[in-house]
């Protein structure tokens, strides 16, 4: 059992190290794609669409870096920015959506890059935390299952 727990143990502390030397990689992987989701998006609500729409809608964001990405897709020339980066969805038309200077007053303006990896950065000292409180049990469980190991292999010959 201590065996056990002494690998699990391993397993997470390899990944939070992985993590941590990573996060600028993962941050770089995240951007690209966005930026695919973005280019691909379209109208039908494909996991990627709504991934993207539930990002904006949540963190009242549009766009990677800001509104404007959206100029360069495909689907803004079909049908403009799409209805989730609006402020409220009673006062965007698709012709405000259409058209980039009235989008901006209608449309939140701040990226979803920036936000989500602050998000991610604000909430890492809980995960942190939280981690290092499971590591915690984890270790005492390991100590706990040797001194039982170890009390039952002196007790083994006495007599009963």
């Amino acid at each position: 059992y201590a065996m056990l727990l002494s690998l699990i143990f391993l397993i997470v502390l390899v990944a939070a190290v992985v993590g941590f030397v990573f996060r600028h990689e993962i941050k770089t992987n995240f951007e690209s794609n966005l930026n695919l989701a973005l280019r691909d998006y379209n109208v039908t609500a494909d996991r990627h669409s709504e991934a993207v729409d539930t990002i904006q809608r949540t963190l009242h964001c549009c766009g990677v870096q800001n509104y404007s990405d959206w100029e360069r897709t495909e689907y803004f020339t079909q049908r403009g920015i799409p209805q989730s980066c609006c402020k409220s969805q009673d006062d965007c038309s698709e012709e405000d959506l259409k058209d980039p200077s009235k989008a901006k007053l209608k449309v939140f303006v701040d990226g979803c890059f920036f936000l989500v990896t602050s998000t991610m950065e604000s909430k890492m000292s809980v995960v942190a935390g939280i981690s290092f409180g499971i590591a915690c049990f984890q270790l005492v469980g390991i100590i706990l299952a040797c001194c039982l190991s170890q009390y039952i292999t002196n007790n083994q010959y006495e007599m009963v």
